[in-house]
């Protein structure tokens, strides 16, 4: 510590006393030595440095390290959930885990489904043929009995036309032969109900893509339509895992542009098995243009098939069946229907009747999907909605698991009807 040595020298000049002097000097060092030591005894404050936070990638921008394909939306193999907004950049925060893929599924063989079908409809409870069994095996058949038989095949919703038709067959045969023994009576009821059900109709899907001369490829197209409620959604993502168990490359389209949902059902049960979705992510969109793209993505990536979903209407909307119609005229400037599939409550009944006439009026169905027949007594629906359109009945709902759905055996279904 120094002190001012002409301060001094003037004060002692001035004749102040040398101890006055002496005790200002040592009050003026002890003060400056405790202003020091609380100087040094408290650290001066440290600034902690924060790091910048990264600013927020352009849409189209993608994150550093993170590949992020391109925007969802018509044309798009893929739909992407919206971006989530990036939490505040904070000291300590680790980094964000990302979203795990789910797994590809693998779905159960066809034949193994096939397998199923007589089992389901043993199992479904329906009284069709075990009423027409306790008839026809009475001792005498009474004319009382005949409209019984008839009742049981009209309750089933077979239809009046072929209900008179195997009722006058078996009254026949039964006459003639005199048929007593069960079992001879169940063969003949067997041999009755298969023809009503005609086995000689092709109900093979037709999904194999067209080769043209110059080798390039056409995708199978279906096109699914049906009325709200029937299930179509649901049966559209099991005919997916049907294709897919039988090695077939499938697209998706998103059609139903209506429901909020529908896409998003939709997509759900194609990721579950490696399958993309072309969609609109505007609600209301135009259908036909979803559709239009659907297959023109399909043909790009060189798929087998590609599967058009559409909005469920009523058969009294008549704009909204122009719509339908409008659709598949746009579909076939870029390549040919292959199948328009008619999904059908069996619960229905003859309802499903006025359905089947309008959409095969309108869209040309070539086949029937039959949901929900596991559970219902209507099990004459499969021959009253053939003979309605003339198309055949080629996939059939047997519950609600995920690969619950089958081809249509005929002689499979009869069997199981008569267990």
């Amino acid at each position: 510590m120094r002190v001012n040595s002409d301060a001094l020298t003037t004060l002692l000049a001035a004749g102040v006393p040398i101890a006055l002097v002496a005790a200002v000097v040592t009050l003026f060092v002890s003060r400056r030595r405790s202003g020091d030591d609380t100087s040094t005894s408290a650290p001066a404050p440290t600034i902690e440095r924060v790091p910048t936070p990264a600013a927020a990638p352009d849409d189209d921008e993608s994150p550093r390290g993170v590949d992020v394909p391109p925007t969802a939306g018509v044309g798009t193999l893929d739909t992407l959930p919206e971006q989530a907004e990036a939490p505040p950049a904070e000291s300590g925060l680790g980094t964000p885990e990302l979203d795990v893929l789910p797994s590809i599924e693998v779905p159960t063989p066809a034949a193994g489904r096939l397998a199923r079908l007589r089992d389901r409809l043993a199992r479904s409870g329906s009284p069709l043929g075990t009423r027409l069994l306790a008839v026809l095996s009475r001792d005498h058949l009474a004319e009382d009995d005949w409209d019984e038989l008839e009742e049981t095949l009209l309750l089933a919703d077979v239809g009046a036309g072929p209900s008179g038709e195997l009722i006058d067959a078996l009254r026949t045969r039964v006459r003639v032969e005199g048929l007593k023994d069960p079992a001879q009576v169940k063969t003949l009821l067997r041999a009755q109900l298969l023809e009503l059900v005609d086995p000689t109709l092709d109900r093979s899907l037709h999904v194999a893509p067209t080769v043209a001369a110059d080798g390039t490829r056409t995708p199978a197209v279906l096109l699914v339509v049906g009325v709200n409620g029937t299930g179509k959604t649901t049966t559209i993502g099991k005919l997916t895992r049907l294709l897919v168990a039988e090695g077939r490359s499938v697209v998706l389209g998103a059609a139903d542009t209506f429901r909020a949902a529908a896409a998003d059902q939709l997509e759900t049960w194609g990721s579950r098995v490696g399958v993309p979705t072309v969609r609109s992510e505007r609600e209301g969109a135009d259908p036909a243009s979803v559709a239009f793209e659907a297959v023109r993505t399909g043909k790009q990536a060189d798929v087998d098939v590609v599967v058009v979903d559409t909005a469920g209407r009523l058969q009294n909307k008549a704009g909204l069946m122009d719509e339908l119609g409008k659709i598949t005229r746009v579909i076939g400037k870029e390549a040919p229907l292959s199948e328009v599939l008619l999904v059908l409550d069996a619960t229905t009944g003859q309802n499903g009747l006025n359905q089947a006439r309008v959409f095969g009026e309108v869209a040309g169905v070539t086949g029937i999907v039959l949901t929900k027949l596991d559970g219902t007594a209507k099990g004459g629906i499969v021959v009253a909605v053939q003979r309605e359109l003339g198309v055949p009945v080629k996939l059939v709902g047997l519950g609600e698991g995920p690969d619950d759905l089958a081809p249509f055996d005929p002689e499979a279904f009869v069997d199981g009807l008569l267990q």
